[in-house]
């Protein structure tokens, strides 16, 4: 337990109602999104200004405390859980200003602390449009999809949240204030620093504001729904899209187990029977759009899609797309426990992936559904359990063991865009090297010396 001397300290910097230490805060803050034991942080602390939170960050260097910085807590790999009871929480929900919108130059600047959902409706206002969309959008914090490089479902054809950040301000371990990129378009003073602390995981800096690029909004989107019975048939299909020279705006598939837990929840008249689903968007200019939904309704009936149906209107699209909107949210309904995967591939080892992801499940006796990014290879394997059974928590945890062995034999990685944390970092040597697990340590202790910013995550200090 911290001493009262050093609460009073932050309260007097920061406003009593902004420094939290009772046993209910803390351990609102033990735990994130990732299925792993709470740590129960020491206090939290929610700084309202930058300066604030530059001083913050000061202090606790200077006392030797170790630092979790944390936007809304859905990452899924650990990275917002305290390291012992000593950490100190540092709370960005407080900077959540959104300080500029330039229509003019296409670019916005952004307090660390500003939902992700929030600013896509405020950029949409001006006409303007931000893509990435990670599922967790409603909630999640943008510095927190920079310290992650959030994806969505919009990735194939936008990118991901690296694509769009053009500048950054953050405090290093220190608390001093560091400065990287501009709101220009080129910019190449200095070594490229906001790309280092793209998924950084809150281990080499606090960001305190960014710049983020902005495009103009596509004018009109089409929605199609393809049924399979067979996956490779399915990953024939994503293969043959992108070799007709169409890139999706988005490109998502379902398996069996999830179609039929989704449509038992929705009562959506999804096709039971179905290997699979996949659910394509196209948009841009209206002429394109409509010759890109006739090439795709063309590669999808010449690669054995059973059925594929064409939204006719918005309604149509909106109901077609709430399957896949739906799909984490009836998973994690049918058991106490959701350990949610996002093992990816070549989009080629799709079928291969799939299989052993099934086999490995039977092999352990586990239930898992499987939905993600067909157009990038992005799955996302859900295991579905009570990690309350010891021996069926072990043998969800020996069947994601093997998973990952598998995805990093077809040439995939451990995550496309949930992070390391410190769920993944046992296979991080695996799929990288020895070289580079030491060269990332030593890279920390140069900007970390003293070890205290989320120490145990990634490849640890």
């Amino acid at each position: 337990m911290a001493s009262q001397a050093l609460i009073k300290e932050f309260e007097d910097l920061l406003g009593k109602e902004n420094v939290f230490s009772s046993e209910a805060d803390r351990q609102s803050y033990s735990y994130d999104s990732a299925v792993l034991p709470p740590v129960v942080p020491a206090f939290a602390l929610r700084p309202t200004t930058t300066e604030q939170l530059g001083i913050c960050v000061k202090k606790l260097y200077d006392y030797g405390i170790p630092m979790t910085v944390r936007g809304a807590g859905t990452n899924l790999s650990g990275g917002t859980i305290p390291d012992s009871k000593e950490s100190v929480v540092i709370l960005t929900n407080g900077l959540n200003r959104i300080l500029e919108i330039n229509s003019d130059d296409l670019y916005a600047v952004v307090e660390p602390g500003v939902v992700t959902a929030t600013f896509a409706a405020e950029v949409a206002k001006k006409t303007l449009f931000y893509p990435p969309d990670p599922g967790s959008q409603a909630v999640s914090t943008l510095a927190g999809n920079i310290a992650e490089n959030a994806g969505g479902l919009r990735g194939l054809k936008y990118g991901v949240t690296k694509d769009y950040l053009m500048g950054l301000e953050f405090f290093d371990a220190t608390g001093e204030l560091v400065k990287s990129g501009s709101r220009t378009v080129k910019c190449v003073t200095g070594y490229n620093l906001a790309g280092m602390m793209l998924q950084s995981e809150g281990t080499l800096g606090i960001i305190s504001q960014a710049v983020l690029k902005l495009v103009p909004p596509p004018q009109a989107s089409k929605a199609l729904m393809a049924v399979f019975d067979d996956m490779q048939k399915a990953a024939e299909a994503v293969a043959g899209i992108i070799a007709a020279h169409v890139v999706p705006c988005t490109l998502e598939f379902l398996d069996n187990n999830t179609i039929v837990r989704v449509d038992d929840y929705t009562k959506a008249g999804l096709p039971r029977d179905a290997a699979a689903i996949l659910l394509i968007e196209v948009d841009g200019h209206p002429a394109q759009v409509a010759d890109e939904a006739v090439v795709v309704e063309r590669v999808l009936q010449q690669t054995g899609a059973v059925a594929v149906h064409v939204a006719k209107d918005a309604a149509e699209k909106f109901k077609l797309w709430e399957a896949r909107r739906q799909a984490l949210p009836v998973l994690a309904r049918c058991k106490p426990t959701t350990v949610l995967e996002d093992a990816t591939v070549p989009r080629s080892q799709i079928p291969a992936m799939m299989k052993a992801v099934n086999d490995i499940a039977k092999k352990y006796n586990v239930e898992v559904g499987t939905f993600g990014h067909a157009g990038d290879g992005n799955l996302h394997p859900t295991f579905l359990c009570d990690k309350r059974d010891k021996e069926e928590f072990a043998r969800v945890e020996a069947a994601v063991d093997e998973m990952f062995d598998v995805a990093i034999s077809l040439h995939g990685t451990l995550s496309g865009e949930h992070g390391i944390g410190t769920a993944k970092s046992k296979w991080m040597e695996k799929e990288t090297s020895r070289g580079t697990i030491l060269f990332s340590q030593r890279l920390r202790r140069a900007l970390d010396p003293k070890g205290l910013l989320n120490p145990t995550k990634l490849v640890g200090i």
